[in-house]
């Protein structure tokens, strides 16, 4: 138990730079990923195709890792 904790804690720490700002609003049904409508209300010009290509695992929502991962590549803007 106490490492699904310390990992659950280590990646809520390790998002926190990404979900700063409008991001962290855009979970609209609060479960912890983002679909391609959330996303699109955070980035308008986002397209199915770019969505696509931020879903890793290709299970229609994106999650805090995968959006970290465009950050980083410069697919989605840093918050701030």
């Amino acid at each position: 138990m106490k490492t699904f904790a310390m990992t659950t804690a280590a990646a809520v720490l390790a998002a926190a730079p990404l979900m700063a700002g409008s991001l962290a609003e855009a979970d609209a049904d609060g479960s912890g990923t983002f679909t391609l409508e959330e996303l699109q209300a955070v980035f308008p010009d986002m397209t199915e195709e770019t969505f696509t290509t931020i879903d890793a695992n290709a299970d229609g929502e994106v999650d805090l890792a995968e959006a970290q991962a465009a950050v980083d590549s410069g697919v989605l803007p840093a918050a701030g």
